[in-house]
């Protein structure tokens, strides 16, 4: 699968701007994306053996204000010596409102734009400053002589201003591959009443985030984007944690934050499909070709045992074959073509 190129606002600007979008498949595995404080070098050591699809280095929440200077050498150093293969390797810079963001993606691009695939910019509250960052990225890849607009962003979502202008920050740059749920500061930024990051605010009978979370969806599907889920902080919570989980994958979402090894686990398996579904979507790909081939009948539907079949089941089969094809599953069991 690939994504859309999406037109850069960024091409619009005299001088300067992204040039067209490289070969690189913004739909990545994300089942499970571990933070990791970019301060903290035993952290980035043992992050490189666990098994989650990404890992992101952090220099915002997760690095203090006065250890921020030094993270960003360390992160360069472990990104470039580090052994991340088979992980999406991500950075995750400060927001535009403080004073660290252009340093942060100077100092790691430049140092190690070549083994990076995604700067995560936090709290984007509008398309500009998706802008911003494409700009600075494209800037940076020239000077290096990196290639241009390889370097993909995710957007964290994490206020009411944000979660408003969703729709044009999916749209804000074709280097967007994620649309991430940051739910500690979004609770805060509405003064919901809860203390428990993730979990249900007392006195709601309903599901207060079922709102947050389908605008998210609804503005990644609409541009083949990714949909994130943010983290559950009580961490030694796993049954929390796989019920926060379970709410995102159930609604479509592609993975989740983890803030512990203990919690990669439980995303690879919830943000994957179980077996008899992997397998069943399978059987449904290969019985469409099946009938749908001159062999078959040219029959634009059919029988699957007691199932009927059609396009719209092609293309519900292709979801869960793709996440389970990503997930390096194996299926059990062969579809035979029926007897004459």
């Amino acid at each position: 699968m690939t994504s859309t190129a999406h037109p850069s606002p960024t091409s619009t600007l005299t001088g300067s701007g992204s040039a067209a979008a490289p070969s690189v498949n913004r739909l990545r595995p994300r089942r499970s994306c571990l933070a990791v404080p970019g301060s903290n070098p035993r952290f980035l050591e043992k992050a490189q053996g666990l098994a989650a699809d990404q890992v992101f280095l952090d220099l915002e929440d997760a690095c203090a204000p006065l250890a921020k200077p030094e993270a960003r050498h360390t992160i360069v150093k472990f990104l470039n010596e580090g052994d991340w293969t088979g992980k999406t390797r991500v950075v995750r810079v400060n927001d535009w409102t403080t004073h660290w963001t252009y340093r942060d993606v100077v100092t790691v691009v430049e140092g190690a734009g070549q083994n990076l695939d995604c700067i995560m910019l936090p709290k984007v509250q509008d398309a500009q400053q998706i802008v911003a960052l494409d700009l600075l990225l494209t800037q940076i890849e020239k000077t290096m002589g990196f290639e241009v607009g390889k370097i993909g962003i995710e957007a964290q979502i994490e206020n009411a201003r944000g979660l408003t202008n969703v729709n044009a920050i999916a749209q804000a740059s074709q280097r967007v591959e994620t649309i991430i749920f940051g739910p500690a500061d979004f609770m805060a930024s509405i003064n919901m009443k809860s203390l428990v990051v993730g979990e249900q605010p007392p006195g709601y009978p309903a599901d207060a985030y079922h709102h947050i979370l389908m605008s998210i969806l609804m503005a990644a599907r609409a541009n083949d984007l990714q949909a994130i889920d943010g983290p559950y902080l009580q961490i030694r919570n796993q049954e929390g944690y796989k019920a926060v989980a379970q709410r995102a994958a159930a609604l479509g979402f592609d993975g989740k934050w983890v803030l512990h090894p203990d919690q990669v686990a439980a995303a690879n398996e919830i943000f994957s499909p179980s077996q008899e579904d992997y397998d069943h979507a399978e059987l449904i790909l290969d019985a469409y070709d099946y009938y749908t081939s001159e062999a078959g009948g040219k029959k634009g539907s059919a029988m699957l045992g007691d199932e009927m079949i059609d396009e719209a089941s092609r293309k519900m089969a292709l979801v869960i074959s793709g996440k389970g094809r990503a997930a390096g599953m194996q299926r059990t069991s062969k579809f035979e073509i029926p007897e004459a």
